[in-house]
């Protein structure tokens, strides 16, 4: 079962996270406002078969998993390898700060951790669980792989490789989702793009 053991997370990375919350919520409700405004705009403009016919086609539009997100990123730390592959396999994982930052309760137990959060004015949540896994490089590095569920789902998978170089410690990891999103998650994308760098500086690791 999972356990309600307190969590400490970074409090600089944790004000970074609330402040990407604050700017998501309202630029997400506005892809809401926006189909709203086409629909009644449609209204006006027509009758209500042709605005119910155009609300239906941005609402599909919207949800349709046509995105399918990936890529690479790349960071050096002056901190000892070990310290950080360490941060990566606890509870609070630097690149997960957009999750436990904003969650309502953080559970551990069992191998995993589970950030619950709500939206909506608290009306709805839903539960965010990593599964942990580690093992070493070729050359001797950490591999952490990262796998997320949302409500039971897959959602995403991080690997994450933590390597001592001459310039200190490089940390690389691939991140793919599992699923594809529609386009009304591109404004979580822009907003956890631009609090990204600054989130990971707060942290452990810097550009």
């Amino acid at each position: 079962m999972p356990s309600t053991r307190p969590v400490d997370p970074p409090r600089e990375a944790l004000d970074i996270a609330k402040q990407y919350l604050r700017r998501e919520r309202p630029l997400s409700a506005l892809v809401v406002v926006l189909v709203a405004a086409v629909f009644l705009g449609t209204f006006l403009a027509t009758s209500l078969v042709p605005a119910v016919v155009v609300g239906v086609l941005l609402i599909v539009v919207a949800r349709a998993p046509i995105i399918e997100s990936r890529g690479t990123v790349r960071l050096r730390t002056d901190e000892d390898a070990e310290y950080v592959a360490e941060s990566f396999t606890g509870p609070t994982p630097p690149i997960l700060v957009f999750q436990w930052g904003i969650a309502d309760e953080i559970l551990t137990g069992n191998g995993t951790v589970t950030y619950r959060l709500s939206y909506l004015f608290g009306l709805r949540s839903v539960e965010v669980t990593v599964d942990t896994r580690t093992g070493r490089t070729p050359d001797g590095g950490r591999r952490i792989e990262l796998e997320l569920t949302v409500g039971g789902q897959p959602w995403s998978t991080y690997v994450v490789t933590v390597d001592t170089r001459d310039d200190g410690t490089v940390v690389e990891y691939e991140y793919t989702a599992d699923r594809r999103f529609g386009l009304r998650r591109i404004p979580q994308r822009i907003v956890a793009k631009r609090y990204r760098d600054e989130a990971f500086e707060a942290q452990i690791c810097r550009r």
